[in-house]
């Protein structure tokens, strides 16, 4: 019988808490790192994003859950088709002028191929991704990196932008302020090629010092 493999979060999650003490610790709260691989579309991902934006998750679902509604079997619907879809439409499921405005041009950028599919992406760097999904509007750097961890399952993201990343951090490692982003930059470089398992891991220790607040 040949040896057991350990799976890659656990692989990870072993050499982050190798690498660095303080993260250790809370890998030892939290435990076994349980992200879900994504599969969806780049396109159907960005329309998802962009409808969170600003808001919080439930109402995103229903904004959500409305959008698709428009359309039959209760699917994203293809970028042509919502191209066509008039926008007061749009707006009547809940969606700003503003995310009217970005999901269209997602569609647009989609169709002349600024945004490609599945495939194309995976040909990319992480780097070239974030610097396509710029471009379009709506979308800027935290939101590609979200796609490069949650549906491309890029393996090595760490958005130094992200609140509730420097928010942990500043927790976890007893600061007195949130480190800036070129700073969080550089101390993360210690948790390469694992950074996505450090980022789920600073978020979920996040989720647990608030949860521990609420219960006393």
């Amino acid at each position: 019988m040949g040896t057991r493999v350990p799976p890659p979060a656990a692989c990870a999650a072993a050499a982050l808490a190798t690498a660095d003490p303080r993260l250790a610790a809370a890998i030892e709260i939290i435990g076994p790192c349980t992200v879900t691989k994504g599969r969806g579309s780049p396109y159907e991902s960005l329309l998802s994003a962009i409808a969170h934006q600003q808001v919080h998750g439930a109402a995103a679902k229903a904004i959500l859950a409305r959008f698709r509604g428009l359309y039959p079997d209760g699917c994203y619907p293809a970028p042509a088709e919502l191209l066509a879809t008039a926008d007061a439409r749009l707006r009547a499921a809940g969606l700003s002028r503003a995310k009217v405005a970005a999901i269209k041009d997602v569609a647009a950028r989609t169709l002349d191929g600024m945004v490609p599919d599945r495939r194309g992406m995976l040909r990319l760097s992480d780097e070239e991704v974030i610097e396509r999904l710029s471009a379009v509007r709506g979308v800027g750097r935290w939101t590609a990196e979200m796609l490069l961890m949650f549906t491309l399952n890029r393996p090595d993201v760490l958005p130094v932008g992200d609140f509730g990343i420097r928010h942990s951090f500043k927790l976890l490692y007893r600061k007195r302020a949130e480190p800036k982003p070129r700073w969080l930059a550089a101390y993360g470089e210690r948790w390469a090629p694992y950074r996505t398992t450090a980022s789920w891991y600073l978020w979920r220790y996040l989720d647990y010092v608030r949860d521990k607040r609420r219960n006393g």
